[in-house]
């Protein structure tokens, strides 16, 4: 049986007042509360400040009940979304290592231009990776596609009690699990093919001399998957070759097997394409950067001294 707007609303109301153990005033409902739109609003928990309200736009959710989603699947994610406003809460506060077991799995990383963010990341956490910053975020949200996040700072890792480094591998294992990398083939110009797995995928002849484009399956900020556990090395195994790596926005990277190409010829092509196809937002680096399948590392072309380490997150044995 269908069920009439507010008739939604106040069954909602009721799952969540018996699943979050409130009284019937901590939830409320008003038409055009904030931005015109109707909200439900949750005494989610009390802190300092006082108490804090979570504003919940029921019509997003009435459509998705309409299209199908179970009331129980919306619970949950209404559920969740407080939990993550209360996980604000606490990183603005004192926290604990209790505390990084509640968050590690909303952590996830965003690569950026070190020098264009340079402000920014003062005091966030991040690991460099050449003129790339790979950095520290937690998912506040993800609503059709679109984030909604912020930044984890140096403090948080001192109160958790954990290194950088294993909390960026937990990360960078969480990214690629919320946006698991893809490949656009030469063949067919379309993205897809799940080539992590041995017998999995196998790229055609012209894939393996031309190369291939490399982002994931939201696109958004997909250039992250050049970093992900085992990627540079299981696409160093399919074509048989170190790589080249142009990365021609924060959401993709072009992957060119070392065997077939000319450094100074990728670096005029890097360049047009950053001038012609590139908006200043989307810049992350004008660098060709060069794997190396032996040592497994990735370094700048231009610098052989400038050779960086994967972090060991990034780093994980695949048959060869």
């Amino acid at each position: 049986m269908k069920l009439g707007y507010l008739e939604f609303v106040e069954v909602l109301r009721k799952q969540l007042l018996n699943a979050l153990n409130l009284q019937e005033q901590q939830i409320f409902f008003k038409k055009k509360a904030i931005d015109n739109k109707d909200r439900l609003f949750v005494e989610a928990f009390e802190n300092s400040s006082g108490k804090q309200l979570c504003g919940i736009d029921v019509k997003d959710l009435y459509e998705r009940c309409m299209e199908g989603s179970s009331m129980e699947s919306i619970l949950y994610s209404v559920q969740e979304e407080i939990e993550k406003l209360k996980m604000v809460s606490m990183l603005e506060g004192k926290m604990t290592p209790d505390s990084y077991q509640k968050i590690k799995k909303y952590l996830f990383v965003k690569p950026l231009n070190k020098k264009e963010h340079s402000l920014e990341m003062e005091d966030a956490v991040h690991e460099d990776v050449g003129d790339i910053a790979c950095v520290l975020y937690m998912m506040l949200s993800n609503t059709n596609g679109y984030f909604t996040d912020i930044k984890i700072k140096n403090q948080h890792l001192e109160q958790w009690e954990m290194t950088k480094e294993a909390v960026m591998e937990e990360a960078l294992k969480n990214t690629c699990q919320m946006a698991p990398p893809l490949i656009c083939t030469n063949d067919e110009n379309k993205w897809g093919g799940s080539f992590m797995e041995n017998g999995a995928f196998c790229l055609s002849k012209s894939d393996k001399v031309m190369g291939v484009r490399l982002s994931t399956n939201t696109k958004e900020y997909g250039a992250i998957s050049v970093f992900y556990p085992g990627v540079l090395q299981r696409l160093a195994q399919l074509m048989g070759s170190d790589l080249y790596i142009l990365f021609t926005s924060v959401h993709e990277a072009m992957i060119h097997p070392k065997r077939m190409f000319c450094p100074e010829d990728l670096e005029r092509i890097l360049k047009e394409t950053l001038k012609e196809a590139t908006p200043d937002e989307d810049y992350l680096s004008d660098e060709i950067y060069y794997y190396d399948r032996g040592a497994r590392k990735i370094m700048k072309w231009k610098k052989v001294v400038s050779k960086v380490t994967l972090p060991a997150s990034c780093v994980e044995r695949l048959p060869l």
